[in-house]
């Protein structure tokens, strides 16, 4: 099974690696003010991927960094709930997470 890991690895590998080799031409961009940037076209594909991804992490850092802060929520509040409760009582309810943290 590792082998057909690392024979599927190479096989990317050389498959991009073929596909940089055979877009080595120029292309121009065109910014606004008669701004432009020469560059060849593989590097403009590898700079347009890692904008998206980039964009793509920022877009949903908010929403990590909420959903982090309400399990640190859950988990402070279940916390307290579980030292009171004792085994022979019963169980305890999980506690209510609002929905405006």
């Amino acid at each position: 099974m590792r082998i057909l890991v690392w024979l599927l690895r190479a096989f990317i590998f050389f498959s991009l690696f073929a596909f940089s080799l055979n877009n080595l031409h120029t292309a121009t961009l065109h910014w606004f003010f008669g701004q432009s940037w020469s560059a060849p076209m593989v590097i403009v594909v590898l700079v347009a991927f890692g904008a998206g991804a980039a964009f793509g992490v920022l877009a949903m850092a908010p929403s990590w960094w909420r959903q982090r802060q309400k399990a640190q929520w859950a988990q402070q509040q279940a916390a307290p709930a579980a030292a009171t409760t004792s085994p022979g009582t019963g169980t305890s309810q999980p506690p209510v997470i609002p929905d405006g943290i």
